[in-house]
Parts: structure tokens; C-alpha cells; sequence
């Protein structure tokens, strides 16, 4: 019997870059990138299967367009067709290519506004779609399905430090959550619009007319190896050192793209310019962004309230969102799944 299922998924914060997409395959990655799952933020899905209609999604009570999410659902149905034995409750009769899904998401976050809502939505997407049909997929082959929909998601299918590697089909985990229980991230909202544009349009126009694009594209890959290291060390302020080159050289490409591409608002320079000032007083303030203009500072648990201070100081009326390394796709509880079906 068919049913309904909810899943809970969080945005990843990628700290050395994914910008770019190799030209064969859907969103496979040009740049190895290195990410945490974000705790306290998350986007909660509930699927409903049909044999009729079409694919629906709605996100925080409106209608998505069906063109953004139909490489998506075809791809889904692809893959219980070719993993159809494993399915628990779907019979062998039942032929999955006439399957339809009803998707209701809400983010407790900004959408579309630079904070990687695509990356928790389609991992929740994935998860919520494949559970309603009593599959049990691993989660690889979760985060490999959730990447037709956004590169992203296929980071945060995973908790902790996750792994992105150029060319890859999937993501994978490189530390579960506890491996660094004092890293706090910081996530500066300067505007709740939705921005200009999307990340897979800027990419694409990187990609297609930035002199600087090749130049991203080979940089990336010292700065992930440097990152990783640091990571393993938990080395806060080689993480960090690395992770602002990474942004700054994508932000580098964005700019000399033609037109150029401008996320940044008088207030995202306002926090960055900030943060170096925090820096030079020995305080860790390593800030981060996105294609948006929401600024994301990596911290410590002891610096994290001067972190704030600085903040609220210089852009008073920004939002703050507090944030520590958190788990990946979550299935939540009949209890749960009622609770989150009332909203």
C-alpha cells in the first residue's frame, strides 16, 4: 500500500566551493567541494503517491513551477524501476513509471535567498519520495538521486562534514557531526527576497563568459586538499583561511562574467569587513558566502557571542541565525509526520 512519508533534511554550507558543473550529465560537480550540515535550520517534506494527476510541489504553501522539478521525478521513477525488487510494499504488478507525487516543503529559513535551500529541499524531496514507496535506498544512492535536482543536495543527504568530489555521482561523509562539537556558523540574513538569480543560472554564465572561470576552476582544487586538512586537524583558522579564498575567487569569476554578477549588498560588506576586524583582534570571524547576500561566519563557542556583538553592531537590522554541525536526512515519526501534515 502506498503512503504518505516526511522527511527532514538541513542546508549545507559549503566551505571550499562548489561552482561549476562539468558539461556531461546532470549537476555533476567541476570543483571538489567541502561542506558542514547545518543544525537548527531545515526544510521538512511530505510526500503523497498517486497513480494519477501529476507531480505537484509546494513550498511554504505555494505552487512550484513542474518544470524545476521534472528531471527530478523522471529520474525518481527511473530508479524504482531499475530498483524495484527491493521496494518493501510496491508489487512487481504496480509499474512505477505511473506513479505521481504530491510534495508539501517548508523551510524554517529564507527561500531561494542564499542560505541553500535547494541543497535541504531536494535531500528532504528525495528522502520524502523513496520512503513513501516503502523503499529503503542507501544513502548514497539518496544523495545521488537528490543531485538531479541541485548539486548540493547531494551534501546534505549527509550529517557532519561532507564531501562532494569533482566528477562524483554522490556525496560522502567525511566526519560525522560530533567530530567538532565547538564549531559554531553564524548565518547573517541581510534580505529574505529571493535573489535575482539562480545558482544554476550564474554558474552556467560563469562558466560560459568569466575570463576568470578557468583560473576558479584550478585554484579549487589546493584550496579543497588545504581544507580537508584542516578539517582533520580542526584547525579553525586554516579552515577558515581557506574557506575565504574559496568564496572570494568564486565571487571573483561572478564579477567578471559578462554582465557581471553582484549578490553582495552595502551590508554583506559591512559584516565581512567586520569580520577582518574581529581577526586582527585575535577573535575567529571567518566569513563565507553564497550566490546571495546572506553572510555565513565560521566560529568557535568561545568566540561566538563577540562574533554576534560585532554583528548586531554593524547591521542592526539583520537577521542571525545560530547554527552547529548538524545531521543529515532525518525520517521523521508517524507522530511527527501528523504534527508537521497540521501545519
Amino acid at each position: 500500500m502506498l503512503r504518505v512519508a516526511t522527511c527532514a533534511a538541513s542546508p549545507s554550507l559549503a566551505l571550499i566551493k562548489y561552482w561549476g558543473k562539468q558539461p556531461v550529465g546532470v549537476n555533476i560537480p567541476a570543483t571538489s567541494s567541502l561542506a558542514v550540515t547545518l543544525s537548527g535550520l531545515e526544510t521538512v517534506s511530505s510526500c503523497e503517491v498517486t497513480e494519477d494527476g501529476s507531480d505537484r510541489v509546494e513550498i511554504d504553501g505555494t505552487a512550484q513551477p513542474a518544470e524545476r522539478f521534472a528531471p527530478f521525478f523522471e529520474s525518481l521513477r527511473t530508479f524504482l524501476c531499475r530498483t524495484l525488487e527491493r521496494s518493501q510494499t510496491l508489487s512487481r504488478t504496480k509499474d512505477p513509471s505511473s506513479l505521481r507525487f504530491s510534495v508539501r516543503s517548508r523551510n524554517s529559513f529564507p527561500t531561494a535567498a542564499g542560505i541553500a535551500s535547494s541543497s535541504s529541499g531536494f535531500a528532504a524531496l528525495a528522502g520524502a519520495c523513496t520512503a513513501a514507496v516503502g523503499m529503503d535506498p542507501s544513502r548514497e544512492e539518496v544523495s545521488a538521486l537528490a543531485r538531479i535536482g541541485s548539486g548540493s543536495a547531494a551534501r546534505s543527504v549527509f550529517g557532519g562534514f561532507v564531501s562532494f568530489p569533482a566528477g562524483a555521482l554522490h556525496a560522502r561523509q567525511v566526519h560525522p557531526a560530533s567530530w567538532w562539537p565547538d564549531l559554531r556558523i553564524i548565518v547573517v540574513v541581510i534580505r529574505n527576497e529571493r535573489k535575482d538569480h539562480s545558482s544554476r543560472d550564474a554558474m552556467e554564465a560563469c562558466r560560459e563568459t568569466s575570463p576568470f572561470y578557468d583560473a576558479w576552476i584550478s585554484s579549487s582544487t589546493q584550496e579543497y586538499d588545504q581544507g580537508c586538512d584542516a578539517l582533520e586537524r580542526k584547525d579553525v583558522q586554516l579552515l577558515g583561511e581557506s574557506a575565504r579564498r574559496s568564496y572570494l575567487r568564486m565571487f571573483a569569476s561572478m564579477f567578471a562574467a559578462s554582465p557581471p554578477i553582484v549578490y553582495w549588498l552595502p551590508e554583506s560588506l559591512a559584516v565581512i569587513r567586520a569580520c577582518m576586524e574581529l581577526r586582527a583582534q585575535g577573535i575567529a570571524a571567518w566569513e563565507t558566502m553564497d550566490a546571495g547576500p546572506q553572510v555565513k561566519i565560521v566560529t568557535t563557542a568561545n568566540d561566538e557571542q563577540a562574533v554576534r556583538d560585532a554583528v548586531r553592531t554593524v547591521v542592526p537590522d539583520a537577521g542571525i541565525l545560530l547554527s552547529e554541525v548538524g545531521d543529515g536526512l532525518r525520517l521523521l515519526s508517524p507522530d511527527k509526520q501528523d504534527e508537521e501534515s497540521a501545519h
